[in-house]
């Protein structure tokens, strides 16, 4: 299973620099170049930080009158949460460029709460010319709380994902599924416990 290694902040404002570099996300079910995707991640005392710095040529953001409707309609970077290689339950959290999340929890196989929410993660977003930024942060507690984060354990089970869309000649959206880990499943799929490595806090 694949493992990234998350470093410890040593100040209140958070160094990215001492952070692992995370850059290896390709398209698992297609043979094309991927986008240039960096990932990176921090904790401290109270906290996992996390960023996706992402470069996109043709950024397509959704349209509709639900959050829903707009963020799966949308170019985005996601983080899954597991207690275990189950998947019974997992936490979903899907971000686009605007700043809007959707949080959903769901059971194997595809088995979603769309009413689930989870009031603790903070991001913020930023869209420049060919590229757009996230960054956010969950508490430790939070992960805890969902079992993801065990006592006396420093790993913890994570899905990272991008969904990477383009337009087409004729206006319609040729979408991309971009993965750090290859889930091994024949069609595009990411809630498989495939589709998961490790990370470990390191001291």
């Amino acid at each position: 299973m694949k493992r990234y290694h998350v470093h410890r902040s040593a100040t209140v404002i958070l160094d990215w620099q001492v952070s692992e570099l995370l850059n290896g996300f390709t398209f698992p079910w297609e043979q094309r170049a991927a986008p240039k995707t960096e990932f990176r991640a921090l904790w401290d005392d109270e906290r996992l930080h996390f960023r996706f710095d992402c470069v996109d040529d043709d950024l397509v953001l959704g349209s509709g009158k639900t959050l829903k409707e707009r963020v799966l309609g949308s170019d985005r970077v996601e983080i899954f949460l597991a207690p275990n290689l189950s998947l019974d339950p997992y936490f979903c959290f899907e971000m686009e460029p605007r700043g809007e999340v959707l949080a959903y929890s769901g059971r194997f196989h595809r088995q979603f709460d769309w009413g689930w929410s989870c009031s603790d993660l903070n991001i913020t977003a930023n869209v420049a010319e060919r590229f757009y930024s996230i960054q956010g942060s969950l508490a430790l507690g939070t992960l805890r709380t969902f079992q993801v984060l065990k006592p006396d354990n420093r790993e913890f089970l994570i899905g990272v994902y991008r969904a990477e869309f383009s337009q087409e000649p004729d206006g319609s959206i040729l979408p991309g599924w971009m993965s750090w880990v290859h889930p091994r499943t024949e069609r595009p799929d990411f809630h498989v416990p495939t589709a998961f490595g490790l990370f470990e806090l390191m001291a």
